[in-house]
């Protein structure tokens, strides 16, 4: 025998190497017909998928969206919204308890014809006859329809304009200086507080039920600074001459107006009453009025002297 058939039949046969194709991840097996889309990886892919997408990843839901869509959500927005509401309506209780935004609105609805009329009475207090202010469902009809009622309009930007007015004044005298010009605002203001609470202490005193409130009394007592306007203004245009003219012309006016207004409301009760004018009570009344009235040409000329020069 043949010493390699020998070898042959000693040595038992090795199995051949055959090499057996592997399957990568993501490779189907080559003897499967269809891919098997339920393995992880199909289903994942798939899932990122949205029928009707032409084939685009489906954006998926947001935490947020998640939450809006909750009826929990719902209820914490309405409770949220209820909160707000009852947060504003506090806050505006409180607001109106310190400062009476209703009651403002009322002293600012004014037009450019009520302006122009109520300067033109202030100036020309003379030739106006009827001094009744107008009623509305008891309640005083706003002051653009009305030429006889209190505004706080023309109190308000008057105020602006005299500091102005003495701003330039002072400027033309080299003596400007913002210290000089913050005591005369504040000046002003003091002066028109101290008005103020006094009439109210004489009003107590006197006991006098009227419906002249404080905000008709800021607005009343600030009408005098029309008339310093114009008595600063003619100062410096035509030196001292014009303005004792211009300034005596507007303390005569607005003594005049003051008598004839504030006489309608704090002799209102004894009209009504139908008590005699001439009783101690009522003349301590008509000494209180006349008081108001004198005061303000006095405080006129108090702080616009010294602006003219």
């Amino acid at each position: 025998m043949h010493p390699a058939g020998l070898a042959a039949a000693g040595t038992p046969r090795l199995p051949s190497k055959r090499r057996v194709p592997m399957s990568q991840p993501g490779m189907a097996d080559p003897h499967q017909l269809f891919d098997d889309t339920s393995s992880a990886h199909s289903r994942g892919y798939g899932a990122q998928r949205a029928p009707g997408n032409l084939g685009y990843p489906a954006t998926s839901a947001s935490p947020q969206a998640a939450f809006l869509t909750n009826p929990v959500s719902d209820m914490a927005v309405a409770y949220g919204s209820s909160l707000a509401a009852q947060g504003k309506e506090l806050v505006d209780k409180n607001i109106d308890r310190f400062i009476p935004v209703s009651k403002l609105k009322y002293y600012f609805a004014v037009d450019t014809v009520y302006v122009g009329k109520k300067l033109g009475l202030l100036i020309f207090p003379y030739l106006h006859q009827d001094w009744e202010v107008q009623y509305q469902q008891d309640t005083p009809v706003a002051p653009r329809f009305d030429v006889n009622a209190p505004d706080l309009y023309i109190p308000a930007m008057a105020f602006i304009t005299y500091i102005l007015v003495a701003g330039l004044a002072l400027g033309t005298q080299d003596r400007f200086s913002p210290d000089l010009l913050g005591l005369q605002a504040s000046s002003a203001l003091a002066w028109l507080t101290v008005e103020v609470l006094a009439i109210l202490l004489s009003l107590y005193l006197v006991t006098v039920n009227t419906d002249l409130t404080t905000i008709d009394l800021v607005a009343f007592l600030g009408y005098k600074y029309v008339g310093m306007i114009g008595g600063v203004l003619m100062g410096l245009l035509f030196g001292k001459i014009g303005y004792y003219l211009v300034l005596g012309w507007c303390c005569m006016s607005i003594f005049v107006f003051m008598i004839r207004t504030l006489r309608l409301k704090i002799l209102s009760e004894a009209a009504a009453e139908g008590v005699p004018v001439r009783g101690a009570r009522n003349q301590l009344r008509m000494y209180l009025t006349m008081a108001v009235a004198a005061a303000q040409p006095l405080l006129m000329y108090w702080l616009t002297f010294h602006l003219v020069r």
